[in-house]
């Protein structure tokens, strides 16, 4: 009874009942409308009409597209409000223009160390390519002098950062997802006030949406109370908007402009398996130190301006050491804000180029089209194609979805393997002993088109060789997914069907 008390008066609960409370008034009056009278209601309907067909023919992704087709024609009139409330996913200009502002006064301090994209192509066009392509549509640049470590667990990633954080004498930066009190976040919290009192510059910014079950309201006064400078990522107000839809999904701790972490990682006890929230987590995460953490200080900047509302002086937060490391590192960021799905065809590249193995980590397997159709004919193709996926989900609507991709990509020779020991959370490829990503962008439509996301491209690096070996003695506790299984009964295909269809809207 208490916790049911809690919800109903907690800021999640209030401000949901009062959005619906509109939606609900935006409902009655439109049936209102078209009730009352036959004009106004198939006006209305030959609006629904002309929206599906200029819906069809923009240019985006078919599944998404025939999701909201069928909603608008299922509900010709609701449907339709919705969609121009929800469903288009490119971000009001209000909001984007000023991020976009953020990124053409960042644009002149991403210039590399001359000679990295040269040297990289040189010893691979393929993947030369690859990361040509996240040069000119993230403004992402490659690196050398960076030393990398591969954290294959959150405890590792834990130990690490607070290493690291003790260290600290400039600056720190932190933007995470989630925050949550416990012995992760107290921790760390506790460590960065006792910084904020030695003179060192701590700004920690967070999304309202990601941690609103999870901290207390007016938590940023807490923050700010203790020395800290706090932003939080578009707030969850109490009235529709578009803008619900984009939540700052990163994950990025950035020290003295030397040393760098990301990976799925948030700041809360279940990814250090403090309790079994469901099962064991296994989640991963990546230091950088050197050069490469560049390209995470210009993306919290970015981000931080926007949310904080100033612009700042980035020269005096670039690298000052260069570390020894092998390979090539490019940390790049994902954006609602264009047309380019950066990660997802960063992952389409890895598939598309790989003769040997691709193997991924994801925890929510939700794909489109061209995503299945690459992974199938990459399989088809002789290409060993693995994929880990949790046996323990944590949200029940999404893994029937996840289930639902099974059948045809086992059929086209993917072999798929689920967590039996508790919830995946790692966002990683891995491919031919040659690159590999770890960063935060989960394989769904939220992640792929709605939410800011990151990660690290590494090519010829010793994380590649980690990364693998870490999958592959994960696969050892996983349950190889057989046909038989995914085939299922004939209701349960029925719903895992129904979900698919709605799939992208969630």
């Amino acid at each position: 009874m208490k916790k049911l008390l809690n919800f109903l008066t907690s800021r999640m609960c209030i401000v949901t009942l009062l959005i619906l409370a509109q939606l609900g008034f935006i409902i009655w009056l439109v049936l209102r409308l078209t009730l009352g009278s036959w004009f106004v209601s198939l006006m209305l309907q030959f609006f629904s009409v002309v929206t599906v067909v200029w819906l069809v023919s923009k240019n985006e992704n078919p599944s998404y597209k025939l999701a909201w087709v069928i909603a608008i024609l299922s509900f010709p009139i609701l449907g339709i409000v919705f969609y121009f409330m929800f469903g288009n996913k490119k971000m009001p200009e209000k909001h984007s223009r000023p991020i976009l502002e953020y990124y053409e006064r960042i644009a002149p301090h991403l210039a590399p160390e001359q000679g990295v994209g040269e040297a990289l192509r040189l010893r691979d066009p393929m993947l030369g390519r690859q990361s040509d392509y996240i040069v000119r549509t993230a403004f992402s640049a490659p690196y050398q002098n960076t030393a990398c470590a591969y954290c294959p667990l959150g405890e590792d990633f834990f130990r690490l950062l607070l290493e690291e954080l003790e260290q600290a004498k400039a600056y720190i930066f932190l933007e995470y997802f989630i925050l949550e009190p416990g012995k992760m976040w107290d921790t760390v919290f506790e460590l960065l006030q006792r910084k904020a009192r030695e003179g060192v510059e701590v700004r920690v910014m967070y999304d309202d949406l990601g941690s609103i079950q999870t901290l207390p309201p007016g938590y940023e006064r807490t923050i700010a109370a203790a020395g800290i400078r706090v932003a939080v990522f578009n707030p969850f107000r109490p009235h529709v908007n578009g803008m619900l839809n984009y939540r700052d999904h990163r994950k990025i701790c950035v020290i003295d402009g030397n040393v760098g972490f990301t990976g799925g990682i948030n700041l809360a006890d279940e990814y250090i398996n403090v309790y079994p929230k469901h099962g064991h987590w296994k989640d991963t995460a990546v230091m950088l130190k050197g050069e490469a953490v560049w390209g995470l200080t210009l993306m919290f900047l970015q981000l931080w301006g926007f949310t904080a509302g100033e612009m700042p002086e980035f020269d005096r937060y670039r690298p000052t050491e260069r570390y020894p490391g092998d390979g090539f590192v490019q940390p790049f960021g994902d954006s609602p804000l264009d047309d380019q799905n950066v990660a997802e065809d960063a992952y389409m590249q890895i598939i598309n180029g790989a003769t040997d193995y691709v193997y991924i980590t994801t925890p929510y397997l939700i794909l489109d089209n061209e995503m299945v159709n690459a992974l199938s004919m990459a399989a088809r193709s002789g290409v060993d194609v693995r994929i880990m996926t949790p046996h323990v989900p944590d949200k029940w609507f999404v893994h029937p979805v996840t289930r639902s991709f099974y059948l045809p990509l086992i059929r086209a020779g993917v072999k798929i393997y689920e967590y039996t020991p508790g919830f995946v959370h790692a966002k990683m490829f891995v491919a031919d002993d040659k690159v590999a990503i770890v960063g935060t962008t989960n394989m769904d439509y939220r992640s792929f088109y709605l939410h800011f996301e990151c990660g690290v491209a590494f090519y010829f690096s010793s994380v590649v060789g980690e990364v693998k070996e870490d999958i592959l003695s994960t696969l050892k506790r996983c349950q190889l997914v057989s046909e038989k299984e995914a085939y299922s009964s004939f209701p349960v295909r029925m719903g895992r069907a129904l979900l698919r269809v709605f799939a992208p809207l969630m």
